[in-house]
């Protein structure tokens, strides 16, 4: 069924166009995003090596009681500042965003706003 759905097809079709550029190396890996209509995801990947460095998201326990009565997207940039807190801590500065074929605007504009501001440079 979700093959039908042309939501899905049209983000596939940015995933794909979006993925032949953005590509994580060791120095500078991919920050990636994915978005549910619940949730927000984002996860560090070394794509040299298929690893995941660091992630975040709205279930991490330790944001949990920050994100209580908080908006989508107020709760969005907590989850960019909480991955580029744990980036730092591993010793990258700079990063590629992959918004994994989500629009750039809301939620995911949030994340990356939050991670910008905690210093991470992409």
């Amino acid at each position: 069924m979700a093959k039908d759905n042309p939501r899905l097809t049209a983000r596939d079709r940015r995933q794909a166009r979006v993925r032949k550029k953005v590509i994580g190396h060791a120095a500078r890996p991919r920050l990636c995003v994915f978005r549910s209509s619940a949730h927000i995801y984002a996860q560090l990947i070394d794509d040299d090596k298929g690893v995941t460095l660091a992630a975040a998201s709205t279930l991490t326990p330790a944001l949990k009681d920050a994100l209580q009565g908080k908006k989508k997207t107020e709760q969005a940039e907590l989850v960019g500042r909480a991955l580029a807190a744990a980036v730092q801590d591993k010793g990258f500065k700079k990063v590629v965003f992959d918004r994994n074929g989500f629009l750039y605007h809301g939620r995911v504009l949030a994340l990356s706003k939050g991670a910008r501001d905690a210093g991470l440079e992409f």
